[in-house]
């Protein structure tokens, strides 16, 4: 069972709906996208998609972040969510991007505990180029 990352720590996964693959996802709330994905496949259906879940199919792969920018950039307003080989580390970068949560393995938990990942929860607070602009 994966466990979801907030800003207050971890929690079981309260989606119960299904999440689909894009290519079968017609008129499903929510859909799963990989890396790969261009976001402007998505355009026109935004409104109708209750969540996103975006693949980081390891930790250096960092397409995830920008289909989350662009995504919302684009005006999504659902949930969106990173699923897969996200580190504590990068999850204020995750937050800046716009992905209100992050889905991990149990066995990355165990290894980057509740408490690594709350330490990065002040992701507004965080903000070094923020802070470089002034």
């Amino acid at each position: 069972m994966n466990v979801i990352v907030t800003d207050t720590g971890f929690g079981p996964d309260d989606w119960a709906l299904p999440i689909t693959a894009l290519e079968d996802a017609r008129d499903a709330v929510g859909i799963d996208l990989p890396s790969s994905t261009d976001p402007a496949e998505l355009s026109g259906r935004l409104p109708e998609i209750s969540m996103i879940r975006v693949d980081f199919p390891t930790s250096a792969d960092g397409r995830g972040f920008s289909i989350a920018r662009q995504l919302r950039l684009m005006g999504y307003t659902g949930r969106l969510r990173a699923r897969g080989h996200v580190l504590a580390d990068q999850y204020a970068m995750a937050r800046r991007c716009g992905f209100d949560e992050v889905e991990i393995s149990q066995e990355l938990a165990e290894r980057q505990t509740q408490d690594q990942w709350i330490f990065r929860a002040d992701w507004r607070a965080h903000d070094y180029q923020a802070r470089l602009r002034g």
